[in-house]
């Protein structure tokens, strides 16, 4: 079976919000398409000599409220329809939470796992050197994403600066500490999440301290929720998976085992007393909280009616269908949206650019308070949308980010 596309995705989630709002037809038409974006073919020669090829993008979706803003993905599988989706949900997510940034999104077709850091590093300072003239602190932000890392943004970034001529560490986020990067960034998607799963636990009254939490998806975000969930607020985390399978003990399982085991052998599912188990299993499990921080389209119409937690939290982007969002809504499973439960980490990165401008660097205390108000605002924000509208959680993120958008394109004159 096919995987849905995620732009086509996408347009249908705006297009369901542009019903909401009401918007003319030819608004309606601007923003189904990107600004602008560019593909590029980047020669890279690798470490046994031979010169090797990789076909990269980069979407500006909408530059309305600002520069854009958002990641480079390194994947194998990556398509340019993924690419397009995400810059746009950057778009809306930058916007939600007040942010005065548009909406980016990058991606090379590569697997880093199968290249030397030789071979890594030539790769990104190729992707700038085809791009620069059209990314930069007053156009285009980039940031880490699948697959990339802090070392990756620096080599682009020291990339950028030769070109320009000077230093320009704000030109790219999630960059090391010593190169500009901001304290907090770590953790930021994970820990502005759960900001959002504890305003979603007042309002429906939730004591998370009593809470069963199952977490799909392993990497950087799955990894900090897990350590994060029970130290913010003492829940019990039953179930973890990766690529490779899940494991499930009704007793929890601890962040520092989950980890260790994933080091020593790649993967969760190897966790000692746990019960082996599936990425399918792991979503239908009976629990409070399930933590979606995989990939896209895991939730579907086919398993959407077997979930049975009471709050699903979207780390990852895009990982629950349309079809799939009508029946949790119809069940009352409270969804915290992709593109606001994920948003730490771009609010965060805004954090470092502000710094970079500034070249003055925020505390650790700094940033975490600053992320846990834009966090809980824009959760607000939304869920009084949602009863405003009666209408689901993400389409309510969308009427609240896509009106911010359309003001800031009619005052522009654009519309």
């Amino acid at each position: 079976m096919s995987k849905p596309n995620p732009f086509e995705i996408s347009q249908k989630q705006l297009a369901d919000c542009a019903k909401i709002l009401n918007l003319d037809a030819g608004v309606h038409e601007f923003l189904r398409h990107p600004r602008r974006e560019f593909h590029v073919s980047i020669p890279v020669r690798m470490d046994d000599g031979s010169l090797k090829i990789f076909q990269g993008f980069r979407v500006q979706y909408n530059d309305a409220l600002g520069p854009c803003k958002g990641g480079i993905r390194f994947h194998p599988d990556e398509t340019v329809d993924t690419v397009r989706a995400l810059s746009a949900w950057m778009t809306w997510k930058c916007s939600l939470l007040g942010l005065p940034l548009g909406g980016g999104k990058g991606g090379v077709i590569c697997n880093p796992k199968e290249m030397s850091m030789g071979e890594q590093e030539r790769l990104c300072r190729g992707y700038v050197d085809m791009l620069w003239e059209n990314i930069g602190p007053a156009k285009d932000v980039p940031a880490p994403d699948v697959y990339t890392t802090p070392q990756m943004m620096a080599w682009m970034m020291d990339q950028y600066s030769k070109h320009v001529g000077s230093n320009s560490f704000g030109m790219i986020t999630g960059k090391p500490l010593v190169v500009g990067g901001s304290l907090g960034r770590g953790d930021s998607t994970a820990r502005g999440g759960l900001f959002t799963l504890r305003e979603a636990a007042k309002e429906f009254n939730i004591d998370l301290a009593k809470s069963t939490v199952a977490i799909q998806g392993y990497g950087n975000a799955g990894s900090f929720a897990h350590s994060l969930v029970k130290e913010l607020f003492g829940s019990k985390v039953v179930a973890v998976s990766d690529s490779k399978g899940g494991a499930f003990n009704a007793a929890g399982i601890e962040a520092d085992v989950a980890a260790r085991v994933k080091a020593e052998t790649s993967t969760v599912a190897n966790i000692p007393g746990a019960k082996k188990i599936s990425n399918e299993e792991i979503l239908e499990l009976d629990v409070d909280i399930l933590i979606a921080a995989a990939l896209e389209n895991v939730i579907t119409k086919d398993n959407a009616g077997k979930i049975k937690a009471k709050v699903i939290i979207e780390l990852a982007n895009g990982p629950t269908t349309p079809e799939a969002d009508a029946i949790l809504f119809q069940n009352k499973v409270h969804v915290i949206p992709d593109f606001l439960a994920n948003a730490g980490g771009v609010t965060v990165s805004y954090f470092e650019m502000v710094q970079n401008i500034a070249r003055y660097n925020w505390t650790l205390d700094e940033v975490y308070t600053r992320l846990d108000e834009r966090m809980t605002e824009a959760y607000q924000a939304v869920l009084a949308a949602s009863k405003n509208y009666k209408v689901n959680m993400r389409q309510a993120a969308y009427t609240v980010a896509v009106a911010r958008v359309v003001e800031a394109m009619k005052i522009r004159g654009w519309v």
